[in-house]
């Protein structure tokens, strides 16, 4: 048995994406669960794939990677998922036996890297069929843009059903990569100066993340006033509009000549990685938290590293333990410690996708929502 439903495919890069009607086996293989997807949100990662950055990348796709359902089924040996639970997916599934996974590093699990980074299942299937009968692969084994998604167990994660689906499936990706690169990669202490480059959604995640845990001062750096704004609200105390000041200046005014202990790029372009690195204090730790395009390298001088001790380190997914910083982040939105609500700057239908990612282009808004 089948169940078919809509959902927005990729088939080439520059070209719109095709809602159509796909479908999906009912009952879920071993180990794994079939999700009704309520809420997914549109990601620069996905935009990436849409405009060809990424290249190697199977057709045809379900993109998305951000959402958060329902589990609607599980299959054999699925002991922590029972239909009914809410759920918020993340694009790196763990197996929990290999050298990353027991060590604490789960978004690095050997499973994880060889298949849903090529998006396919665990068994190196896809599960979505066209209705040309053609296999239809899901982007990092998720494919939340459509209306039900098959994964393994672990990349589901229940939260508590008290949150808004459009608020808790952006845990799934630019919460965790947000807050994730600050408190977990960075691991800020109370008295650090930090500077986030970048006021998108992971950049103002990041912002909040940064005040989550209490650090000194917190500089947030665009090009945009209107994000800047948003910084402030989000906790941002100094803010630099890079399009009209210096930025390297701004920072040495606000720092006394010092630098920034931390500073997070969340943009993903090479200037922006060097203006982070270029940025610290002596000591001072730069984040790559931002995707780049393929092929992209940055330049730093390898004697100041050493000389001054710095670190320039990449955060995938914040570093993060989807099993325990999922519930936990839901947790912080829930008891008000961290504002997911003004994230959500626009809800659409399926059918608005493509008018999602203009939008996106013209760097509109913080976060749209397709909600099903």
């Amino acid at each position: 048995m089948t169940i078919e439903f809509k959902a927005a495919v990729f088939r080439s890069p520059n070209t719109p994406l095709t809602v159509e009607t796909v479908s999906i086996p009912s009952t879920p293989p071993p180990g794994e669960v079939l999700v009704r997807i309520k809420a997914s949100g549109l990601c620069h990662s996905d935009l990436h794939v849409i405009v060809g950055e990424w290249d190697g990348v199977p057709t045809p796709m379900v993109l998305g990677h951000e959402g958060a359902g329902v589990v609607e089924a599980v299959g054999v040996g699925v002991t922590h998922l029972e239909a009914g639970d809410h759920v918020v997916l993340s694009w790196t599934p763990s197996c929990g036996r290999c050298r990353y996974c027991v060590s604490g590093r789960p978004v690095l699990c050997d499973k994880a890297a060889e298949h849903s980074a090529n998006h396919v299942s665990f068994d190196g299937g896809t599960r979505i069929t066209s209705s040309d009968d053609e296999k239809v692969y899901s982007f990092a084994g998720l494919g939340t843009f459509g209306e039900y998604a098959m994964l393994p167990e672990s990349a589901a994660i229940a939260v508590d059903p008290a949150a808004p689906f459009e608020q808790s499936a952006l845990v799934g990706c630019a919460v965790t990569t947000g807050i994730g690169a600050v408190v977990n990669t960075a691991a800020i202490r109370p008295t650090d100066t930090v500077l986030i480059i970048g006021c998108g959604g992971v950049g103002l995640n990041a912002v909040q993340g940064a005040r989550l845990v209490g650090a000194r001062r917190i500089i947030a750096a665009d090009i945009s006033d209107r994000k800047l704004e948003q910084a402030r609200l989000f906790g941002a105390h100094d803010v630099i509009n890079t399009a009209t000041e210096e930025l390297s200046e701004r920072i040495d005014q606000i720092t006394g000549g010092r630098g920034v202990e931390v500073a997070v790029e969340a943009i993903g372009l090479p200037q922006t990685i060097e203006a982070a690195y270029g940025a610290l204090a002596r000591g001072g730790r730069a984040v790559v938290a931002g995707q780049v395009a393929d092929g992209v390298t940055v330049s730093i001088d390898p004697f100041v590293m050493s000389d001054q001790e710095l670190s320039l380190v990449g955060s995938n997914y914040g570093s993060s333990r989807p099993d325990i910083d999922f519930p936990n982040l839901v947790d912080h939105y829930l008891h008000r410690r961290i504002d997911l609500d003004s994230l959500v700057t626009r809800v659409i239908e399926l059918g608005e996708i493509n008018d999602g990612f203009e939008e996106m282009k013209r760097g509109n808004g913080i976060r749209t929502v397709i909600t099903y």
